[in-house]
């Protein structure tokens, strides 16, 4: 059939190869590049718990005196309560005396544990990152890095101490918070995601377990989470029975998540104030702000000088940043957790401890997550000017963060001066 016809060869189209190879090739070189970055993502995690190990070792071998300054930090006041005094108020008193245990009254598995807990919490606050930026996988790992380094925006001036004179999410010399604020992110992991279904349908009751045991848990480790979380918790359910119109059932079993850790805290009040020990609270206007600092309400602005930046760059450029949940929810915790901080102080032997400040401190890292997640926005959108100011503020905490770091490695205490 058509025997007579000519058959025409059908010449290659070369452009459309190379175009295909080409493709291919920087796909290939792409995810080479994402494989290098995690790699070294996981290396740098790594040599920062190594680090870690190596402060929190010779945390442990400190001795109690109030006259040792040398690596200076809360833990061997820890792990004596609990060896010495077998007083237990925290998960980390059960596990302290067990490592203690097995290693036959060393502290090393200790460091280990707690060394093991910083650099897991470097990646957490990775997946988190994740979770509320969603295809901005590559930043993530730079962040989670950047994050966990980040302190206050040191001026000598307005107090002296680079930590005790300001309000840092980043802390090395208290392992309860170290503990607390690894469960507290992993938490924030599923209550970015059960949060949404909570207003879509509402959750069903292995969410509901998940966050009740998660948030528990971290009350059990230490209550200052619970305290920032739990109220903004209960104005953002508030506001949406009454402004969203979401289910009344809906919102009581979301707030019922906070009733098991409500028992927690009330368990550990008895233990830390009861009737045996001198300890209590009272109202007293900043008193906490102003046990170290030479001009509190400046250190408290410079503690927040990245967060301010991002928010008033925000209100400028008329962003809507209210629609952003995740954010509005960390400004809310940041405001519990300043509230709470300025209005109540500790009376008696933790007087001067300033402990009410753990949970806005606690508040803090998480507002600088969800503010650099702000931040990068202004980036993206090539607002140039927004996003130079708030990064060279980021990029100056960050120094002082390293600064901060590097000195405790070589034994300083945390009250360092300049």
């Amino acid at each position: 059939m058509n025997g007579n016809k000519k058959l025409t060869k059908v010449k290659p189209n070369r452009s459309r190869k190379r175009g295909t190879a080409a493709a291919v090739r920087k796909a290939g070189n792409g995810h080479n590049s994402e494989l290098f970055i995690k790699i070294a993502f996981y290396v740098l995690v790594a040599a920062y718990g190594a680090l870690c190990f190596y402060l929190f070792y010779h945390q442990s071998l400190q001795s109690t005196s109030p006259d040792n300054h040398y690596f200076e930090s809360d833990l061997p006041f820890h792990i004596s309560m609990v060896v010495d005094d077998g007083w237990y108020y925290s998960l980390t008193a059960f596990i302290y005396l067990a490592l203690y245990k097995i290693t036959g009254g060393g502290t090393v598995l200790i460091a280990l544990f707690l060394a093991i807990v910083s650099a897991a919490t470097v990646v957490a606050t990775k997946k988190l990152l994740d979770k509320i930026m969603p295809g901005e996988n590559l930043v993530g790992y730079g962040a989670a890095l950047a994050l966990n380094l980040v302190m206050p925006f040191f001026i000598k001036w307005a107090g002296m101490y680079r930590y005790v004179s300001y309000q840092s999410g980043n802390v090395w010399h208290n392992s309860t918070y170290i503990c607390m604020r690894l469960l507290a992110v992993i938490f924030l992991i599923f209550f970015a995601d059960y949060e949404k279904r909570y207003m879509e349908r509402g959750l069903n009751v292995k969410e509901w377990i998940v966050l009740a045991v998660l948030l528990a848990l971290t009350t059990f480790v230490k209550p200052s989470f619970l305290t920032v979380f739990a109220p903004a918790l209960a104005i953002k359910l508030l506001f949406d029975l009454i402004k969203n119109k979401i289910r009344f059932i809906r919102v009581f079993l979301m707030g019922l998540t906070v009733v098991p850790s409500l028992g927690v805290m009330l368990w550990q009040n008895s233990v830390l104030f009861g009737d045996d020990t001198s300890n209590g609270f009272k109202l007293s206007f900043m008193e906490t702000f102003s046990l170290h600092a030479d001009h509190p309400k400046i250190t408290v602005l410079l503690s927040l000088a990245f967060p301010i930046v991002v928010f008033v760059t925000d209100l400028i450029l008329r962003g809507k940043f209210w629609k952003d949940r995740c954010y509005v929810f960390s400004l809310i915790m940041a405001v519990v957790g300043f509230g709470e901080a300025v209005l109540l102080v500790e009376t008696g032997s933790r007087s001067r401890d300033g402990n009410f400040l753990w949970g806005y401190c606690l508040a803090l890292f998480i507002l600088y997550i969800t503010g650099f997640k702000r931040w990068y926005g202004f980036l993206k959108n090539r607002k140039w000017i927004a996003a130079g100011i708030g990064g060279a503020v980021f990029v100056y905490q960050i120094v002082c963060g390293a600064i901060f770091l590097t000195r405790l490695m070589a034994g300083e205490t945390y009250f360092m001066i300049g």
